[in-house]
């Protein structure tokens, strides 16, 4: 008899990427589960690379916002409300824990589970749940979900985690046999106090080139890219890639022979395909989203203290090796 479950995580790119063991670990202990999984729209094509997922149903929280209350948002809204309550589920897991998720889970039918009051991001979310699991806090954000998923559905979790992202192997292959090695750099993000020296960078860079790599650079906007442009200005072993869709962007990372980048979602993903990956964190704490994956990861640096150069430089030569 199948198991029908609703999985609600709508965002972000990492913690979605984090998502992806628990997935497996379901779907591996509940040989019968179909699994369904809410997610806001610009993050659709993740949880569709992961062969356990039955169906991918979008919200579009982040661009409602701006609108919340116009009649084609409510109209959205509304329609999104009618197609989940006429699903039925055996199962509705929270598993992001905040008002916002909360909003999305009353909406659907089922058995609702999710974090305990001590576990939760926001502790109000807990009071809305029909079954509610304790978790530490202070843990990996890949444990910590593994941990929710085996409380909910009654199993035991074992082994490295499984981020079902084999359909991108037999590519990467590919790229590394016929293609020039390449590196993949992420230097940008959102927020200032997340960057990394300039002259630290080119120190990065130079390594690389004396291996041999090319040097492609990720850019989320068209600020990223411009500052991007500027950093590699004057070396020919470069290319600062345009704008890709996360499809393009995983099979360009599986390619790579190591990448380095800041604490993004990309970085994670990196580590998630296999790839041998440095990340750089200077305004968040590896303790709860530390980079994991197969191959060699170092998560260095702390929310206040940016990694030294030295100490990214090291890791680079291990990773290469």
């Amino acid at each position: 008899m199948t198991t029908k479950i609703l999985i609600v995580r709508t965002s972000s790119l990492g913690d979605l990427i984090h998502m992806l063991p628990a997935i497996s670990d379901i779907a591996h202990h509940v040989p019968d589960a179909q699994i369904d999984w809410l997610v806001e729209d610009s993050f659709s094509q993740i949880p569709a690379w992961h062969p356990a997922v039955h169906e991918v149903i979008c919200v579009a929280h982040r661009r409602w916002r701006k609108a919340w209350w116009s009649s084609e948002v409510r109209g959205a809204r509304r329609a999104l409300e009618l197609d989940l309550r006429a699903r039925r589920y055996d199962i509705v897991l929270d598993m992001q824990a905040l008002l916002k998720s909360v909003w999305l889970t009353r909406m659907a039918s089922g058995v609702k589970h999710g974090l305990g009051f001590t576990s939760a991001r926001e502790p109000l979310a807990s009071f809305f749940y029909d079954v509610r699991h304790r978790v530490k806090f202070w843990q990996p954000a890949v444990t910590r979900q593994r941990e929710l998923a085996a409380a909910t559905f009654g199993y035991t979790y074992e082994g490295a985690p499984d981020f079902g992202l084999e359909a991108f192997e037999d590519e990467a292959r590919v790229l590394r046999t016929h293609e020039d090695a390449y590196a993949v750099i992420m230097p940008s993000a959102s927020r200032d106090d997340k960057l990394w020296p300039e002259q630290d960078w080119h120190a990065v860079f130079d390594r690389l080139t004396a291996e041999g790599l090319q040097l492609k650079l990720l850019a989320g906007n068209d600020a990223e890219a411009l500052r991007a442009k500027v950093l590699v200005k004057g070396r020919t072993n470069v290319l600062v890639l345009p704008r890709m869709d996360l499809t393009e962007v995983a099979r360009c990372l599986a390619g790579a022979r190591v990448m380095v980048g800041l604490d993004s979602g990309l970085t994670h993903l990196s580590a998630a395909l296999g790839r041998p990956t440095i990340g750089i964190y200077k305004a968040s704490t590896p303790v709860r989203t530390p980079l994991t994956g197969t191959a060699y990861t170092a998560s260095l640096g702390d929310r206040g203290k940016s990694p030294t150069r030295a100490s990214v430089l090291s890791a680079l030569d291990d990773a290469l090796r």
